[in-house]
């Protein structure tokens, strides 16, 4: 495909070489209207059991991501694409995609000299950020089925990488974090939300009797699950790394001037890192 290839070279992105990889990396250059899903998975036994529990949850998703969030997800998504400092012409990759909202976002920022790719491994939760990518017109969107530790692209192809609540449900955080650090062009950046600790001891305790009580009465009411996603939730936040810990393991990565700010009082925190 000479016009992909074309493309491609004028981006600086080079295509990779393998045919399994080169095919996923054409997909990218069309737009979401005609986007296909490519598989690059390597399953472990928390992979299929968290993309079960996803999968399960898929068509509701964004629906009880408003309603659990009294619809403060919006402003969030908002503020961490603000600080991703996107340009014209940038190509973002958005890592744990799910139902594409930061893509969107994304997408009204790099513009139609630019490209946003939405990647996630669970297709149900994709597909329905495929639908979403298609009404998108401010710049060409492409989706991919890839794994976070293992992302199909070349060296330093990428200008932002950003991640909202997908760090916390990889299998090995280090192995995603070298993945995203090596995609990332020497100036590239990286930004990531995601649930973290509250600041205040009294936002705490509140915060506990909204994970353990609320979220998962609500969540599985509206979505019927019964794979216990809800639950799942409540516990990866938990054991997810504070704000701190998080910032040491993104510097630990290669990342440099590592960011955080609160938002919400630290449920949520957005981290930040220059590669160079």
């Amino acid at each position: 495909m000479p016009e992909i290839e074309s493309f491609a070279t004028s981006r600086g992105w080079e295509i990779a070489t393998s045919s399994e990889v080169q095919h996923l990396c054409h997909l990218l250059f069309f737009k979401a209207s005609r986007c296909s899903f490519g598989r690059v998975m390597e399953q472990a036994d928390k992979e299929r059991v968290v993309q079960k529990m996803f999968s399960s949850i898929a068509r509701y998703y964004d629906l009880n991501n408003t309603l659990l969030s009294f619809g403060v997800h919006h402003r969030w998504k908002r503020d961490l694409v603000a600080l991703a400092g996107l340009r014209s012409g940038d190509v973002v990759l958005d890592v744990g995609a799910g139902t594409a909202d930061l893509a969107i976002l994304a997408a009204e920022g790099v513009g139609q000299t630019g490209m946003v790719i939405a990647s996630d491994l669970n297709e149900p939760m994709l597909r329905i950020g495929k639908e979403k990518l298609v009404r998108v017109s401010a710049a060409p969107t492409g989706c991919i089925l890839a794994n976070a530790e293992s992302l199909p692209f070349k060296d330093h192809s990428v200008d932002v990488v950003l991640t909202g609540f997908c760090m916390r449900n990889v299998t090995h955080l280090d192995k995603a974090m070298s993945e995203i650090f090596r995609v990332l062009k020497p100036t590239g950046c990286f930004a990531c939300l995601e649930f973290s600790t509250p600041e205040y001891k009294f936002l705490r305790k509140l915060y506990d009797f909204y994970s353990y009580q609320f979220l998962p009465f609500i969540g599985t009411y509206v979505s019927k699950d019964k794979t216990g996603v809800y639950q799942y939730l409540t516990d990866s936040i938990r054991l997810f790394p504070n704000q701190k810990a998080f910032a040491d393991r993104i510097e630990k990565a290669g990342f440099k001037e590592v960011t955080y700010s609160n938002r919400t009082g630290g449920i949520i925190a957005i981290h930040i890192g220059k590669k160079g």
